[in-house]
This record gives structure tokens, C-alpha cells and sequence, in this order.
């Protein structure tokens, strides 16, 4: 089979590599249909990521088609269509048992990181009873692709863990693929302002079309000074950081309210400065975390009734064996206007 290798820092290829096979009783392997490229992915091939090793297939997100299962298996059958969640467990353990998936004590986010992913022909699913959703008949796999990662983990990281709750302002500092799930499911909650924050006015006008009341475009205006104007010097209940640098971490610090939570989704892969000596006297929650997609039942559930629809979120769609062009683009967002792309086998 073709798989997309991670092969060290800067470097990835699209090669021959020998098809997964069942190792435990518990394994599912899937023909995968459809996946797509993960900006957490982006962060392995600069290297911020060092657990994963070179000859690793990357990719942890996607919908396929069994192919085999273990002895032990029971809900899935070959010829089964199914959504493949980017964490995987084994629902036995102590931390399983609090549906801490992400911490799973033989899984957690191990596809594309200590095991081969998705962004191939066939993948190996370990735990597959309990880290695969079926798909009913009709739904839309673009949009089930998102459930496998960004949706929940926008739900999870950011609404949840930054305690969005009606009438709350809430700002999303960063535009991406993560900052528009959590924009999306935000509004499960029925705040009041949402707020996004990016550079790229595109992604911005984006956002409003997927719900942000107000949009500040850094460069063109300061977004500190712009929220505390619209704030009344007060600043936002909610600040959630979705990109993954310093900077942007840094704006949610100054303009969390007091009282206000600051919810940390992105990958970061240097260290942040915490202004504590400004925050200490703010009665404010600090959150981040791993997804742990204990949430995606319930996304399954507002999918198909309609209350929600991420496929408004793939912008780019290509062949699974045009991966690597497809890395050219979502790598380069912003010249290119992607959100996120399919690779459809």
C-alpha cells in the first residue's frame, strides 16, 4: 500500500510500505476513503513533536471501511463504514473508566504519533470496539472527517474547558481549521459575542458566516486595545487560544476578564512567558489538554439533525495520492485560502 511517511524534520515522502496487519484481538483494520491533514501535523514536520520517529505514517483523522478484525471485536464487521477517532482507547482503565480517553493507558493520541495513521490506504485500528463510530447509511463523509478531530476537540478544549456559558464574551484568537470548530460549537451554548481574532481578513470573513459577531484583524488594529474598547476596559469571560505561539497565548492573558477563564487549544512548541504577577489578582482559570473525544457521540448526534455542519470547513479536495500536493496547500493556508482539505482514496 501508499503511505505518507514522516522521514525527520522538514522531510516527508509518498511511498511503498508494507499493509497493516492484525496484531491483537482487539485490532480492526480499515480501508481509509477519506482523511485529511491536521495542522498538528504540520507542527511534527517542524519537529516539535519529537516522540514521533522517522518512518512514522502520519495522520489521525479519516473514514474508511473495515477490512478485518480481531477475535475479539464485536461491534464491527467487514464491510462496515466507519469513523475513525483520532484518540484511541481501550475503555478499561483507570482513566478510561472517567472517559479521560486522551490519557488512555494503552492508547490516548497514538495514530500518527507512536503508531502508523491514517493518511494511507489501510490503517490499523487498536481498541477498535471502543475507538471507532459507525456511519449510518447517507451521512456525509466530508463532514464526518471533522469529527474524527477538530470538532471535538474545539468542543472539548475550548468551549468546555474555557466554561462558555449564555450571554459570555468569547474570544477565539486564531482563524484555523481548530478556531472555527470552536466558533461552531460555541454556539451550542448561546453566547452572547463571539469574537474572532486572525491576521487573514479571508478566515475572518469566514467566521462570520459561520457565526463570530466582531472580527479584529491583527496588524490592522490591536486586538488588546479593540476588545478592552468594546469591553469597556473589562476584557472577554472566555479567551481561547488556538494557534500555538507565544504571541497569541500571550493576547489572551490581557484580555481575560476578571473572573474569566483562558482556554489553551493549540499545539505549542516553545514555551509561553505566563504573566502571573498580572493574573494572580484576576480569579481566572487557566485550561489545555488533550482531546479526549468523549463529546463525539453527541457531535454524531447534532451532525445528523442538522445542528451543525463542519463540511462548510473543507475548502480543498484532492486524490489520497496527490497527499503531497495537498500538504503544499494546507501548509501554505493563507496564500492558498484553505481551511481544510480531503484526500479521498
Amino acid at each position: 500500500m501508499k503511505a505518507l511517511v514522516y522521514q525527520g524534520p522538514g522531510q516527508k515522502d509518498w511511498i511503498e510500505k508494507q499493509k497493516p496487519e492484525l496484531e491483537k484481538p482487539t485490532d480492526v483494520i480499515v480501508k481509509v476513503t477519506k482523511t485529511t491533514i491536521c495542522g498538528t501535523d504540520l507542527h511534527i514536520l517542524k519537529g516539535d513533536v519529537p516522540a514521533v520517529t522517522p518512518g512514522r505514517t502520519l495522520g489521525h483523522e479519516g473514514v474508511g471501511v473495515v477490512e478485518s478484525v480481531g477475535s475479539a471485536v464485536q461491534n464491527f464487521k467487514p464491510g462496515d463504514a466507519v469513523l475513525i477517532s483520532c484518540v484511541t482507547s481501550c475503555g478499561k482503565c483507570a482513566n478510561c473508566k472517567r472517559q479521560l480517553y486522551a490519557h488512555c493507558s494503552d492508547g490516548g493520541w497514538i495514530l500518527g504519533h507512536l503508531i502508523d495513521g491514517t493518511q494511507a490506504e489501510y490503517v490499523r485500528i487498536p481498541h477498535g470496539d471502543n475507538s471507532l463510530y459507525p456511519i449510518p447509511q447517507g451521512s456525509d463523509e466530508e463532514a464526518l472527517v471533522m469529527l474524527s478531530d477538530i470538532m471535538p476537540t474545539g468542543l472539548e478544549i475550548g468551549v468546555q474547558y474555557g466554561r462558555v456559558k449564555p450571554g459570555d464574551t468569547v474570544a477565539i484568537v486564531g482563524a484555523g481549521p481548530v478556531g472555527m470548530s470552536v466558533l461552531l460549537t460555541a454556539q451550542f451554548y448561546s453566547p452572547g459575542r463571539i469574537v474572532m481574532i486572525d491576521m487573514d481578513a479571508s478566515r475572518l470573513e469566514l467566521a462570520r458566516q459561520f457565526g463570530a459577531t466582531d472580527t479584529v484583524q491583527v496588524g490592522a488594529e490591536d486586538p488588546v486595545e479593540k476588545i478592552m474598547e468594546w469591553t469597556e476596559g473589562l476584557g472577554v469571560d472566555v479567551a481561547i487560544e488556538a494557534v500555538g505561539v507565544p504571541a497569541t497565548f500571550d493576547i489572551c492573558q490581557k484580555i481575560v476578564s476578571a473572573g474569566g477563564n483562558i482556554a489553551n487549544v493549540g499545539v505549542h512548541g516553545k514555551p509561553v512567558e505566563l504573566h502571573i504577577e498580572e493574573l494572580w489578582i484576576k480569579n481566572i482559570n487557566i485550561s489545555m489538554g488533550l482531546v479526549s473525544t468523549n463529546t463525539t457521540p453527541m457531535l454524531l448526534k447534532t451532525l445528523r439533525g442538522g445542528k451543525v455542519d463542519p463540511s462548510k470547513l473543507v475548502t480543498h479536495r484532492f486524490k489520497l495520492d496527490e497527499i503531497l500536493e495537498a500538504y503544499e496547500v494546507f501548509g501554505n493556508a493563507a496564500r492558498e485560502k484553505a481551511m481544510k482539505v480531503i484526500l479521498a482514496a
